[in-house]
């Protein structure tokens, strides 16, 4: 959990501290007054980058340098920011990085998630593969280096096929295997979200629904490598004429099934709602479970898209975490917490 926060010359704050409660904390403020900022601020100490823009925009625009302090439980966190360099300071010892391990648990709610179902491909595979990369250690240097071959591979095609021919095999080789590793993962991960994602999307829904995700995998997990290695040996010449790579996890997708029928064509915008708050009680139980810690949970300004019932559904599941709430209007929220809370105004 974290008690204290200053902020200085971090994005619209010059120079502001904070104090918060174990439990429920609402934050409220007209618009432009700073709540997602704080919001944002929290995530950045704790897991070490923003959700939204590069570091160098976390920065007051006045001002040559940031720094976030904060008092998380049982140690201090320092964040020193002043482009191109960026440190860590966790109880005096100084890191430029943070590993998993150095991270304090966070969950994020926000209001463009509720798109996840309407966007594209890649937005639910960014959100899916953060899930991974939160929970698994192994999961962010796969990626990384899934990348880097994918890079590799789309430099070589742009060179055309007589320096391409000569290395590509290679590439092909490392693309397949890495490729099949990120595949497994996903699969894995959506397993264990169908093991209970009817079952609480029922629940909030108020009616027994049957509801499943589905990676929408180009290969069979089981051979994934080796269809994959095939497809881009014979698919070298549609490659090389567009200079990309057309087949691999980076043109997956994960689907979403209502009763049968795909969320993003039937659902309606309740349903919808629905289903990304299952998804994010999810969120909280598996980072939860990897990280043998509870997560603290921020909410930005989510609670004017539900409606009475999706928020009482979300109330339950916050009295077990440290949680913190933007809102332009505290009466909407404040009604559903009877029991203590900590009020944080803004001007």
């Amino acid at each position: 959990m974290i008690s204290t926060l200053r902020l200085q010359n971090f994005r619209s704050y010059k120079d502001a501290s904070f104090e918060f409660t174990p439990g429920v904390n609402i934050v409220v403020g007209p618009n432009a007054s700073g709540k997602t900022n704080l919001l944002e601020a929290v995530l950045v100490l704790a897991r070490g980058s923003s959700y939204r823009v590069r570091d160098a925009e976390l920065i007051h625009f006045t001002k040559p340098w940031a720094r976030l302090d904060g008092y998380f439980e049982k140690h201090n966190r320092t964040l020193k920011l002043q482009p191109p360099d960026k440190t860590f300071i966790i109880d005096d010892k100084p890191y430029k990085r943070l590993s998993l391990e150095r991270t304090v648990p966070v969950v994020l709610f926000e209001p463009n998630h509720l798109q996840l179902v309407s966007r594209g491909p890649e937005q639910r595979r960014d959100y899916f593969d953060d899930l991974l990369e939160r929970s698994l250690p192994a999961f962010k240097p796969l990626s990384n280096n899934y990348k880097r071959a994918l890079a590799q591979r789309n430099a070589l095609l742009k060179h055309g096929r007589r320096q391409a021919s000569q290395q590509l095999f290679a590439w092909n080789v490392r693309l397949s295997e890495l490729g099949s590793q990120i595949a497994l993962a996903r699969q894995n991960l959506v397993d264990e979200i169908n093991q209970t994602l009817a079952k609480n999307y029922s629940q909030i829904a108020k009616r027994k629904s049957k509801l499943e995700i589905k990676y929408d995998s180009q290969f069979s997990i089981n051979n994934y490598a080796s269809r994959l290695l095939s497809k881009l040996e014979s698919n070298l010449n549609t490659d090389l004429e567009r200079g990309f790579t057309a087949h691999g996890p980076h043109r997956e997708d994960f689907l979403f099934y209502l009763e049968g029928q795909t969320v993003n064509h039937t659902a309606s915008r309740g349903e919808t709602r629905s289903l990304l708050l299952t998804l994010k009680i999810f969120e909280l139980i598996l980072i939860e479970k990897a990280r043998d810690q509870k997560p603290i949970f921020l909410l930005d300004d989510v609670f004017s898209e539900l409606d009475g019932s999706r928020r009482q559904a979300l109330v339950g599941r916050l009295k077990k975490h440290q949680t913190i709430i933007t809102t332009t209007d505290a009466e909407s929220v404040l009604e559903y917490f009877s029991e203590s809370h900590n009020l944080i105004p803004l001007r």
